[in-house]
């Protein structure tokens, strides 16, 4: 589908609610803009606020192919851009060899021929150049190094790479780019003014029924608005190591409901707080409270 056939933020909520990702107005506007001006968009927020899922919605309502590059501490150019496949490239020179009687009798040849088209292995980057119109999800932007933020600030001007061996690539329609980050550490400001920018909180209790309903419609309406309430509890909570994210609610509600729980209760709460809390130290201060939290 052509992005170009989004014709407003209330449109663009439309086609993300039908996916199952409910947006609030701003984040709604924000990813029309990006859309329709060209523009990456930077997303910021805590673990678990839907900046991924975010990319991933998009594409499944524009029916575009995902891409996405998940940053890590030392990644390289090489890495999110391109490579050549050596061990195809070796068989390819033995097969020479073979057939040359064991000598490569045009070295210039034989070496032009290793940097074929079929030897080279496209990374995230290049493919979504190469197959947009696409959604380039650039993933915790936050890991990786400056200079790996000034290739993505090149690329993300021109919409195009040069490969020496094979000459220049360029996108013939942009892709949508998104980059997620969970602000270990601050984006430099030139790509911040490259993009569109949007922080995104926890929704509130409302939205995030209206999210868990519509995610995980098998549980139960009272289950999940008992199953949220203690969750906004406990993102409420400073002594938590890592609050809970959306995606913690829906597995324990989920959770819950295979269980065959009919009403939240404190040993049920209990027994299940792997689902939501994922460090030994929230998790002892939480089952402390929970008497208090559901009953108070």
């Amino acid at each position: 589908m052509d992005p170009a056939t989004i014709t407003s933020s209330a449109d663009l909520a439309e086609r993300l609610g039908a996916t199952g990702y409910l947006c609030d107005e701003a984040l709604a506007t924000i990813g029309f803009l990006a859309v329709s001006m060209q523009r990456p968009l930077l997303l910021e927020g805590e673990p678990g606020t839907g900046k991924t899922a975010l990319a991933e919605a998009l594409a499944e309502a524009l029916g575009l192919p995902l891409i996405r590059l998940q940053c890590y501490e030392g990644i390289d150019a090489t890495q999110a851009l391109y490579d050549w496949d050596f061990p195809r490239q070796i068989l390819h020179l033995r097969a020479l060899e073979a057939a040359g009687g064991g000598s490569v009798v045009d070295a210039d040849k034989a070496e032009q021929s290793l940097f074929d088209e079929r030897f080279l292995l496209a990374r995230p980057i290049l493919r979504a150049l190469r197959e947009s119109p696409a959604v380039l999800l650039v993933d915790e932007v936050d890991r990786a190094d400056d200079e790996f933020e000034a290739f993505l600030l090149e690329v993300l001007s021109t919409y195009q790479v040069t490969i020496p061996e094979l000459g220049t690539v360029s996108a013939a329609t942009p892709p949508i780019v998104v980059l997620t980050s969970n602000r270990t550490r601050e984006i430099h400001d030139a790509l911040k003014r490259r993009c569109l920018y949007h922080w995104i909180e926890h929704p509130g209790l409302e939205r995030e029924v209206a999210i868990v309903r519509t995610r995980a419609p098998e549980v139960a309406e009272a289950l999940t608005r008992q199953v949220v309430t203690l969750v906004q509890q406990l993102r409420s909570r400073s002594d938590l190591v890592k609050p809970p994210g959306v995606a913690e609610t829906l597995d324990w509600a989920r959770a819950l409901e295979r269980l065959g729980t009919k009403e939240l209760d404190v040993e049920a709460a209990a027994t299940t707080l792997g689902t939501v809390v994922k460090y030994r130290e929230d998790a002892e201060r939480v089952r402390a409270a929970l008497d208090r939290m559901l009953t108070g």
